[in-house]
């Protein structure tokens, strides 16, 4: 009696133990859910030949240039979120909308157009929900906007579509350029370029370190073709032209 007693009482702790187990799980789901619905603007900026800087000039100088990348980035920054990440030369930054993402990266990509110490900065944005963990974002529009900075020419943003209406909105100019196939996403994303800074010049871009003219210290020793900003990269293309992309 005694047994059959006390195993049904272990049988009726374990059974409300799972319900409790399973109450917290579904909390947990309903949690993220509401996380995964909290919209974002999400930004990626790179330094378009940090790889070949580094190459070239050595990771010192590299390092320098990044410093100075990441200063400015500070600056622009200041007074909203600060940057969300760092993935080595490249900055993962988020906004609340579209509008605070083009007030704050119309400055800093002007201003780091203007700096002759930097190379030219790709960019790409997105806008949708997002999870937040531990200071970090996570979910499709992160990937979205990897995928679209890695398209990216030197010294182009590509965006989305709200990022894209928000910017006409602001008669800023856009250019629709269709749609694109994005590595593991499904289906094609409508893409557009927002003139937040100058256009670049493609004749004017170093092909090695994406540094855009003019360039004080040299031009090119060849009567045709690149135009270098130093001897060190001329002779760089010279040896491997193929390495490097010359920009269209």
């Amino acid at each position: 009696m005694t047994n059959s007693f006390t195993a049904c009482l272990r049988s009726e702790r374990k059974r409300e133990c799972g319900v409790a187990n399973l109450r917290a799980m579904e909390s947990d789901v309903r949690q993220r859910e509401d996380l995964a619905t909290a919209p974002a603007t999400v930004a990626f900026i790179d330094i378009a030949g940090f790889s070949a800087i580094a190459d070239i000039y050595g990771d010192a100088a590299a390092l320098d240039v990044l410093e100075v990348f990441e200063s400015m980035v500070r600056d622009a920054l200041s007074g909203y979120e600060p940057p969300i990440k760092w993935i080595g030369d490249e900055a993962m930054l988020s906004f609340p909308e579209p509008g605070t993402a083009i007030q704050v990266l119309g400055p800093l990509l002007q201003a780091c157009r203007k700096e002759p110490r930097l190379p030219l900065t790709r960019t790409g944005l997105n806008h949708g929900p997002v999870v937040r963990r531990a200071g970090d974002l996570f979910g499709s529009t992160v990937n979205i906007a990897s995928r679209i900075a890695a398209l990216a020419a030197p010294g182009q943003l590509l965006a989305t579509r709200p990022v894209a209406e928000a910017a006409v909105a602001r008669g800023i100019l856009v250019r629709d350029l269709g749609t694109v196939a994005l590595r593991s996403v499904a289906g094609e994303v409508p893409l557009y370029e927002i003139e937040l800074a100058p256009t670049a010049d493609p004749a004017w871009i170093d092909p090695v370190c994406k540094m855009h003219a003019p360039y004080s210290s040299y031009r090119r020793a060849a009567p045709e073709g690149p135009w270098f900003c130093s001897p060190q990269c001329e002779e760089a293309y010279r040896r491997s032209p193929q390495t490097y992309e010359v920009p269209r």
